[in-house]
């Protein structure tokens, strides 16, 4: 069993990824943006603050993945990994539950492939749309926070899945 820890910026295809290796492993995917949007819509409706919206859902998220993995499930967390203490609470839960803590940064340095990707994706409402600066991508790009004590593995996924398919499922084996 394990744990992974998807990272990067929208569009970079950390959902491509989650869904690959879920479909090989059996692993349950808890993704950031279905969570979030569903309770954007939800809360809109009860006219709730949405700037709340974000940390609520980080919240529910930690809870369904320590159940997924109380139940014997591995599990996948399909979000940018952008903020302190993510990483320490995926390796605390897998600690928690004995099982493997992996990372995988989806890595695209290319702003105009990254705003293509998100013009021509089906977007849900809490994705963004569009990159307005140049300035603003560059600082998302290099804020991942990534595992300092355990091994981590970042894709070029500018390249076909099946470029890296092997080097990452060699990887999750390990």
């Amino acid at each position: 069993m394990f744990f992974l820890q998807m990272s990067g910026f929208p569009g970079a295809g950390k959902s491509t990824v989650s869904k690959y290796i879920a479909k090989l492993t059996g692993a349950v995917i808890v993704d950031h943006d279905v969570l979030k949007s569903a309770l954007l819509q939800s809360l809109e409706m009860k006219g709730i603050e949405s700037t709340i919206v974000g940390g609520v859902s980080y919240d529910v998220e930690w809870v369904l993945i320590d159940s997924y993995l109380e139940q014997g499930h591995s599990v996948i967390l399909d979000s940018p990994c952008l903020y302190e203490g993510m990483v320490e609470k995926g390796i605390k839960l897998s600690n928690k539950h004995g099982v493997k803590y992996k990372y995988i940064e989806c890595y695209v340095n290319d702003m105009e492939e990254i705003n293509n990707r998100l013009q021509t994706r089906k977007r849900m409402v809490s994705q963004i749309e569009k990159v307005e600066s140049e300035v603003a991508f560059k600082k998302w790009l290099d804020g991942s926070k990534r595992p300092l004590n355990s091994e981590y593995l970042i894709v070029d996924s500018s390249e076909p899945l099946e470029r890296y398919a092997e080097k990452m499922m060699d990887y999750m084996s390990r």
